[in-house]
């Protein structure tokens, strides 16, 4: 069990106490404040509140880069709304500035200053839980319900752990091995998918010296490494199905017969798969047994994806930078604002990828100018060119610029049509101001086009 020196736990500041337990607490997550993580939740009095510098519900961690009365907030009962009351920085609504005095519509994130806000419908998760940081592992209220499923499943065998690619099922699968009775035992990780279908039963189950041409020693398989502790099988089913009924026999017999043995060898331990699949979809095409699937699937849970887990990522990404690095407030934004279809392993991929191109640029902080255009978005022909579709030819530079080079003139192109031609939304998104970003397009004469893609 985790000892109290082991959790770093950020916790967010509390409701009234006595609030009805059907009633929804609309408000706001405060994520990123004062150049670092937090997770902090805002409530709305009377379904509004009102942001500023020296605000009380700021807290310690004010803004200096806040006006005194910045923006308000307003909740109709099912969208949120944002008015910015004439601040002198300007309030950032899903990357792209309002205008002063008009109300619009927030969904991901807005930005006052150097804070960022996500609109939530409940705060009461946040209030009661916080986000936890434990063994590097950040969990949000979501993550924390789940693996209080996680703690009750580990009373039994086995466990499947539903999920997207990426969302962390094998940090799932540990807390499963180390909250049950094997946990002084070892914790066998294997990708299915990865092993070569004719080498699959000799590295599950194992084989004795002879048994093939080649096998000049006896070889433990994965069950037998794992005998006494938990065997984890990622995506279990990418198995060939003679490999899954003889693993089905194991798990009923408690016995694993390795290749060229003639005795069975007893083994305990517990068993956890995982996969991106709906498993019962895959009974039902025939690329898994069903009566392996009754031995495998259930109990079960189902991991939510990084989308749904907002006030994970600033955290992710803070302890993701290496020793002497910062966060700027607009890569944390962009961050925000993007779907990451490859959840929490793409995010950190391409932190790594960003924190490269500010070292390269002699920079001291990740901005989101840092990041790739193409990073955390869906894939799709909206983000590339059609490989038939003609180019259209460059364009002439002016004598007296110094020619932009080709990555960066494709990387801002990319961004514009990302954000339709909004060129705040567009500066935003490349961590500069705007005005910095309109003598850039004008000095390398870079076209902005609206959505229709009217020059």
């Amino acid at each position: 069990m985790e000892t109290e020196q082991e959790r770093s736990t950020l916790r967010a500041s509390r409701g009234a106490a006595g609030t009805d337990a059907g009633a929804r607490v609309p408000g706001l997550m405060r994520l990123f404040g004062g150049g670092r993580a937090m997770a902090v939740a805002l409530r709305l009095k009377e379904g509004a509140l009102e942001l500023g510098r020296g605000a009380a519900v700021l807290g310690e961690v004010q803004d200096a880069k806040m006006s005194r009365r910045h923006a308000q907030v307003r909740f109709d009962g099912q969208r949120f709304w944002v008015t910015d009351l004439g601040s002198q920085n300007g309030t950032f609504v899903d990357g792209a500035a309002i205008p002063k005095g008009t109300a619009h519509e927030a969904r991901r994130v807005v930005r006052m200053g150097d804070s960022l806000f996500v609109p939530s419908v409940d705060l009461r998760p946040l209030e009661a839980h916080g986000v936890e940081v434990v063994e590097q592992f950040v969990r949000g209220p979501a993550m924390q319900g789940l693996l209080r499923e996680v703690s009750q499943a580990s009373l039994g065998h086995s466990l499947y752990i539903h999920g997207e690619s990426g969302t962390g099922k094998e940090g799932v699968a540990r807390a499963f091995h180390s909250l049950s009775s094997r946990r002084s035992g070892p914790f066998i990780a294997v990708n299915c998918a990865a092993i070569p279908e004719s080498l699959a039963e000799r590295l599950l189950f194992g084989a004795r010296k002879g048994a093939y041409s080649g096998a000049d020693v006896d070889a433990q398989g994965y069950l037998q490494s794992a005998d006494g502790g938990t065997l984890f099988l990622d995506e279990v089913v990418e198995l060939d199905l003679a490999v899954q009924a003889k693993l089905l026999r194991v798990l009923e017999n408690r016995e694993v017969l390795a290749l060229g043995a003639s005795k069975p060898q007893r083994i305990d331990l517990h068993v956890c798969c995982a996969s991106n699949k709906d498993l019962r979809a895959q009974v039902a095409s025939g690329r898994l047994r069903e009566d392996l699937y009754f031995r495998i699937g259930r109990p079960d849970v189902t991991l939510p994806p990084l989308r749904q887990r907002p006030e994970e990522i600033p955290l992710l990404l803070e302890r993701g930078l290496s020793p002497g690095r910062r966060l700027h407030v607009s890569l944390v934004e962009e961050c925000l604002r993007r779907p990451w279809p490859g959840n929490v392993r793409e995010l950190m991929a391409e932190l790594g990828v960003a924190e490269h191109a500010s070292h390269l640029q002699g920079a001291s902080r990740v901005e989101g100018g840092h990041l790739k255009p193409d990073a955390g978005v869906a894939f799709g022909q909206a983000l590339s060119q059609p490989a038939d579709a003609p180019r259209a030819p460059p364009r002439q530079v002016p004598a007296k610029a110094k020619p932009l080079p080709a990555d960066e003139r494709t990387r801002i192109e990319h961004a514009l049509r990302q954000h339709g031609g909004n060129v705040t939304a567009t500066a935003g998104a490349l961590g500069m101001h705007r005005t910095q970003l309109r003598r850039l397009l004008a000095r390398h004469d870079i076209a902005v086009a609206d959505e229709d893609g009217q020059e």
